[in-house]
């Protein structure tokens, strides 16, 4: 890795979340080198000034500059989870900006620049600096991993109309996975986990953190025209 005074240095990948799309990494410079503070993203507001720092399509240490155009985004992240709560810039962001820092005019950290909108212009966003981006880090630094619950089925959202419900459609089920145990089926739609309702895909995934491993959870279901209650055990997330 090269420093911002040119010095090189060997780095260490402590763990990597694609759902959240961070990374933690290690190394040991020769001398400790200056560190930005990080901010909160939650003080920001929409038309605040921002800039973003990165080495756009190979060009290193280049800053642009832009305005917050949203607050509270969702994104999908590499592995289709629901990257809750992103921020919104108009900043110019490309290709070899991700990873680098969105920061505030006092040089706090608010944003970990991800992604942009292919084809458009001036969209760009950011993963935010909050509680849930420390408890992310902390997890990648010491245990180099983020633990999420998983049932073992595939599903597709399916929205409330004409008096039907919305929830998570079971398009299939793994063999052998909590799901299969707890007796679902394809075909069935989940409507609630525990005492949370689920309307969506992305509901269902958002319930199935880490405080759900293992632990003996009732699950809703809409079969044809009855709502049962099975009750699974989701287990830990494979790391593939």
């Amino acid at each position: 890795m090269t420093l911002a005074d040119g010095a090189q240095t060997s780095v260490e990948v402590l763990g990597d979340d694609p759902s959240s799309d961070l990374a933690a990494i290690r190394f040991e410079p020769e001398v400790e080198p200056a560190v930005a503070p990080l901010g909160e993203a939650g003080n920001l507001v929409v038309g605040q000034l921002v800039v973003a720092i990165g080495s756009p399509l190979g060009f290193q240490r280049t800053v642009t500059t832009g305005v917050v155009s949203a607050l509270g985004r969702s994104i999908r992240g590499a592995s289709g989870r629901l990257i809750e709560n992103v921020v919104q810039t108009d900043t110019a962001i490309n290709p070899g900006n991700s990873g680098g820092p969105l920061a505030d005019t006092h040089g706090r950290v608010v944003g970990i620049n991800t992604a942009i909108i292919g084809g458009a212009q001036g969209i760009g966003f950011a993963v935010p600096v909050s509680a849930t981006f420390r408890r992310v880090v902390f997890a990648l630094v010491t245990e180099g991993r983020v633990r999420r619950a998983f049932l073992g089925v595939m599903v597709q959202s399916r929205q409330a109309r004409g008096g039907a419900l919305g929830g998570a459609q079971v398009e299939n089920v793994a063999p052998n996975s909590p799901a299969d145990r707890a007796g679902l089926r394809r075909g069935d739609l989940i409507v609630g986990i525990g005492e949370n309702p689920v309307r969506s895909t992305d509901d269902l995934l958002n319930l199935l953190d880490e405080s759900a491993i293992g632990r003996d959870t009732e699950l809703r279901v809409r079969r044809g025209k009855n709502e049962l209650t099975l009750n699974v055990r989701p287990e830990e997330q494979p790391a593939e």
